[in-house]
């Protein structure tokens, strides 16, 4: 496996990926730790072929030859691995995001290119949760808000197509969050609307029946949260009330709403979700007391989740739908 003291800053990682050779080891060791496999049969029966840089499976079946790239978000791509790879680092590490502008200058591809592998990346990060929060029996945090541009910045003709009030919510996208305190895990996601039948099927998805769930006083959740514990806060009249408030979900809030306006600019509701993503992953895996992880540690986690995983550029902008993961809901 790659050392990791190699990879402590950002300058380190590429000065050791501008060799294909290593790249190429960090891919394998990263990807297929018990030894190489093909990605379209699973056989480890293969042969490298050095002058082509890519194996030969010798299992009988259609395409028989594959890259480190083959069953990855990477898949077909023309950009090397020595741009890919501090394209993962930058995103994986930037708190705030990396915009495709930055990333185009930082690298020397195009912005339209830096624009899709960003996306590919996002789509690379998720991940799909193996337990539910709450089941250590701390409590979770549920809160939703809306992401959009504000009303009272807009042309009034603008304002007036759209319905909204100078401070609606009407054309805005609504995104619901879950904190888990005791374990420091958020889950977010882009939601059609914030009525009760939809918000209790997220929380009946991702907590553990019986947990202690905190939100604020929104009517939606009412009769949403009849098989938790569940206690309120009144922002009308507090904010904190012991240990009942919502305050961690809403400081994820501010570090998403901090990338969208400072980095992104403008995100369309189509690919809202992925961005999302980006921000969640980012949290989930912060350094803490209890976990001291690292840049080297996130960018690695970030790499060994791209097999599996696919988005063409059709898919992307919509003249198809997605296939696999990401968010192929039209808004």
């Amino acid at each position: 496996m790659i050392e990791t003291m190699k990879l402590d800053t950002l300058r380190d990682a590429v000065l050791y990926f501008a060799d294909p050779v290593r790249c190429r080891e960090y891919m394998v060791a990263n990807r297929w730790p018990n030894g190489v496999e093909c990605p379209r049969c699973g056989s480890r029966n293969v042969l490298f072929l050095e002058k082509y840089n890519r194996w030969h499976c010798r299992e009988k079946h259609t395409a028989p030859q594959f890259t480190l790239k083959t069953g990855t978000v990477m898949e077909d791509s023309a950009i090397g691995l020595e741009k890919w790879l501090p394209a993962f680092w930058l995103l994986a590490n930037c708190k705030n995001g990396i915009s495709s502008y930055e990333l185009h200058r930082a690298l020397g591809v195009t912005q339209k290119t830096a624009w899709f592998m960003l996306h590919r990346i996002r789509l690379a990060m998720q991940n799909a949760p193996s337990v539910k929060l709450g089941n250590s029996g701390g409590p979770v945090e549920c809160d939703e808000t809306h992401v959009g541009g504000a009303p009272k910045f807009m042309h009034a003709k603008r304002r007036n197509a759209l319905k909204m009030g100078t401070r609606g919510h009407t054309a805005k996208t609504a995104v619901m969050g879950m904190l888990d305190r005791d374990a420091r895990q958020v889950r977010a996601e882009v939601i059609p609307n914030v009525r009760r039948e939809t918000l209790q099927e997220r929380i009946l998805t991702n907590i553990e029946g019986g947990a202690k769930v905190y939100t604020d006083s929104a009517i939606a959740y009412d009769k949403a949260l009849q098989d938790y514990v569940h206690k309120v806060v009144d922002h009308t009249m507090e904010y904190v009330r012991g240990e009942v408030h919502t305050q961690g979900i809403e400081n994820f809030w501010s570090l998403l709403k901090r990338g969208l306006k400072g980095t992104y600019v403008a995100v369309e509701p189509f690919h809202l979700d992925r961005y999302v993503t980006e921000q969640a992953f980012r949290f989930n895996n912060r350094a803490t007391r209890d976990n001291p992880l690292n840049d080297a540690d996130r960018f690695m986690l970030a790499t060994s989740q791209i097999a599996g995983k696919r988005l063409t550029y059709a898919e992307l902008t919509g003249k198809v739908s997605e296939t696999q993961g990401g968010n192929s809901e039209v808004f």
